[in-house]
């Protein structure tokens, strides 16, 4: 039984959105500085799963897809 996945890479976030990879680390950099605005500690080109399914809209139904495609 593997444990849950906690972070996201770019690479995830390019593929599950159909976007470059490029575009996911952007994507990624923002969503890091929010974070470490609220003073949370962040790890460059990965987002927490959970904060990832927060703030995309319709990434928990496209996460969801994307697995069971896999």
């Amino acid at each position: 039984m593997g444990a849950e996945k906690m972070y996201y890479s770019a690479t995830e976030v390019a593929v599950m959105l159909g976007i470059s990879r490029g575009k996911a680390y952007n994507i990624l950099r923002d969503m890091n500085s929010d974070l470490a605005k609220k003073g949370y500690l962040t790890i460059a080109g990965k987002i927490p799963v959970e904060y990832f399914r927060e703030k995309w809209y319709g990434a928990t139904k496209l996460i969801e897809k994307k697995e069971v495609a896999v």
